[in-house]
């Protein structure tokens, strides 16, 4: 009996130490536990719609570190990782045994380290706790570590940590940020030399660098390679095809795109590790690459903006702040489609809208085009010139500026302040200023982001949406009063649409308006197909006026080319709401074929032009033009004077085939002989000549 009172108060005394021990370990444990939570800091990152890296900023130390999960990467990664680094990964709790026992028989038999013990597990507890140096107390430490990071995560999370925090050289770390840098892409899908390469790099990140030590990056990689082929996760043949692939020899830089954007998305929220907007990547890449090439061909100091939303969501999917952020010369870093400056013309289509909602004018009505005073105001064309009686279509395809201003003084300035803010757009005037007939022509401030939600209406057959790039704000579809009614905005779409594009630009069936502001100090075009819109602008952010600058020939070529290479199919233009149908002028009610506006009110206008008159060639005339010696005949000139424009030209009772609002063109006749030319203006007088022509 005393020998088993003796041993049970043994067995209690070692339960009562081993319980001491447990407790202090568990003490230990949660007194000092091991940095997860600090482990957990990765860089900032601005994606697009689809999750795409936009740009990424590096932590507070300045590493580049990717937050990577295993769904990140290629399964083929992670099964040569584990199979690499820990084949018992799932099995054991921090340790294992079998591999310290191996390294262990190594070390005695060789005397020296043969082989590495470490565990995933234990390798995180190193990178999320760098050690001072190698040592008996480090390793002691480390597995300890490994234990404790056992205990508070599953396999799933500590493998993460892993693929997070892998050194790849340099500032890299983790999989995601190693792979954009060496290989230009997502980890998601990777060839069996990619992720052989990225197994081989964190043992030795520094000495395997494949842009500084390609031969030591591929000797490694070939390690990995065979030892994956003994151990059947690849095949031999796998094994050396990718054996032969070259090693990148240069490092990538990452992602940055949209950096104004992504600049705003840090300021409003510093804290948030993920940034998600409504950009898409490949279109923000095109815009960008657009941007930085025209303006080196414009010259220095020009800077270029580009907005392009989605006119029936809203949303912004390409934004170009400047055309090079970096650029301090075009000052890049200055976001220019913030920034509030003169529209030129751009407000122009808005106006018309206007007229043609209320029932002014349709698009065959004559108006004017001649030099007026508005009270004090005199509007002047873009080229000093003037066409005389055009249609309202052909004014608003040309942009002339006198009949825009008699339309603005006919539905008033202040009602289309107030329409555009049902767009949520407000212009902007000097202080102390109503709104006037000047603001037409560009009288007034805009963003670009603003003139493109208004032509997102334009697109929308009149529906109003709200921009949004998911950052500053979210798009949103507005349910209220249209901008202007869908016929209106129909006829508007139907005359932009036929314009023609800027020279050395395709059709691409889109309408499109251009604008240059005054003193040539920012040249817009905005251009939109049935369903995307896109806005351009050109100029100097210092505000500086540049010669030469217009839209047509600086912004427009722009645009078509950004619109060509986006990617976006061009969808069709809507079909014609009720309501909404292009008349000939000789259709069209007596009170519709013209617009002109009195004190009275709105009256036919009264011709004052004498008839026109023929005055070259003369009457009866005998012209040479080398009909008779059988070679090619040369054109003759045509001129008259008075008559209301446009002017038709009749050869032989023949049209010719362009209507022409100049009192010059050229007749080619067919041979030598009696041809007799007639001419008719637009209130139908008409004037005729016989030429002899040898």
């Amino acid at each position: 009996m005393r020998v088993l009172r003796v041993g049970l108060l043994a067995l209690l005394c070692n339960a009562v130490v081993f319980t001491a021990l447990l407790h202090g370990l568990l003490r230990a444990d949660a007194a000092f536990p091991p940095p997860i939570e600090k482990a957990r800091e990765v860089s900032r990152e601005v994606v697009d719609a689809d999750g795409r890296l936009l740009r990424a900023f590096a932590t507070s130390e300045g590493l580049w570190r990717l937050r990577t999960t295993s769904k990140d990467v290629d399964p083929q990664f992670v099964r040569m990782l584990l199979a690499y680094e820990d084949q018992r990964f799932y099995e054991h709790r921090g340790i294992d045994p079998l591999a310290l026992l191996r390294a262990a028989g190594q070390l005695v038999s060789h005397a020296r380290i043969v082989s590495g013990a470490s565990t995933l597990s234990m390798q995180v507890a190193r990178l999320i706790e760098p050690r001072e140096g190698r040592s008996l107390l480090a390793k002691a430490r480390q597995i300890a570590r490994a234990i404790q990071i056992e205990r508070r995560l599953g396999k799933a999370e500590i493998l993460d940590l892993y693929l997070t925090h892998a050194p790849y050289g340099g500032n890299l770390e983790g999989v995601r940020a190693a792979s954009l840098s060496y290989f230009g892409k997502e980890p998601k899908r990777l060839s069996v030399a990619e992720a052989a390469l990225l197994v081989a790099l964190p043992q030795l990140p520094e000495r395997r660098r494949p842009d500084r030590f390609p031969k030591m990056a591929e000797a490694a990689r070939e390690r990995v390679l065979t030892r994956m082929a003994v151990s059947t996760v690849i095949g031999e043949g796998e094994a050396e095809r990718a054996g032969g692939e070259t090693v990148p020899n240069r490092r990538l830089q990452l992602p940055a795109l949209a950096p104004h954007l992504s600049e705003l998305a840090l300021r409003k929220d510093p804290t948030r590790q993920r940034h998600e907007t409504t950009i898409r990547r490949g279109v923000q890449q095109v815009l960008e690459t657009v941007a930085r090439n025209a303006a080196e061909r414009l010259g220095p100091k020009l800077s270029v903006a580009m907005v392009m939303a989605d006119a029936r969501t809203g949303e912004i999917i390409g934004e170009v702040g400047s055309a090079n952020y970096f650029d301090a010369a075009r000052s890049g870093w200055i976001d220019m489609t913030r920034q509030i400056r003169s529209p030129g013309s751009t407000l122009k289509p808005f106006i018309y809208g206007l007229a043609f909602e209320e029932g002014l004018v349709a698009q065959e009505t004559i108006v004017e085009d001649r030099p007026a005073d508005f009270f004090g105001y005199r509007p002047r064309n873009f080229d000093m010139s003037y066409q005389g009686d055009v249609s309202i279509r052909q004014a608003l395809q040309l942009s002339l500026n006198v009949p825009a201003v008699r339309l603005l003084d006919a539905v008033g300035p202040t009602r289309l302040t107030v329409r555009l803010r049902r767009a949520d757009v407000r212009l902007t005037l000097p202080a102390g200023e109503a709104p006037g007939l000047a603001i037409g022509l560009g009288g007034a401030g805009i963003t670009l982001r603003d003139l493109v939600q208004l032509y997102a209406a334009l697109a929308n057959q009149g529906a109003v949406v709200r921009l949004g790039d998911g950052v500053e704000q979210s798009p949103e579809v507005v349910v209220g009063d249209p901008l202007i009614e869908p016929a209106a905005a129909w006829n508007v779409t139907d005359a932009l649409a036929a314009v023609l594009p800027p020279h050395g630009s395709r059709r691409l069936g889109l309408a499109y308006k251009t604008g240059t502001s005054y003193g040539y100090r920012d040249a817009w075009s905005v251009g939109y197909d049935g369903r995307h819109v896109l806005g351009v602008w050109v100029g100097r952010a210092d505000n500086a006026a540049i010669p030469g600058l217009t839209g047509y020939e600086s912004a427009a070529p722009i645009l078509f080319e950004a619109f060509s290479k986006s990617g976006i199919a061009i969808t069709p233009m809507p079909k014609a709401p009720p309501g909404a149908v292009r008349t000939a002028q000789s259709e069209l009610p007596v009170g519709l074929r013209r617009f002109a506006r009195t004190a009275s009110g709105l009256v036919a206008a009264t011709a004052r032009e004498p008839a026109p008159q023929i005055v070259f060639p003369p009457e009866g005339a005998h012209v040479e033009l080398g009909a008779r010696a059988g070679s090619d005949i040369a054109p003759l000139a045509l001129k008259l004077q008075g008559g209301r424009a446009p002017f038709r030209w009749l050869a032989n009772g023949r049209m010719l085939p362009d209507t022409s609002r100049r009192r010059t063109t050229q007749w080619t006749p067919d041979g030598a002989g009696y041809s007799t030319l007639t001419v008719i203006d637009a209130m139908g007088r008409a004037a005729s000549v016989r030429v002899f022509v040898e």
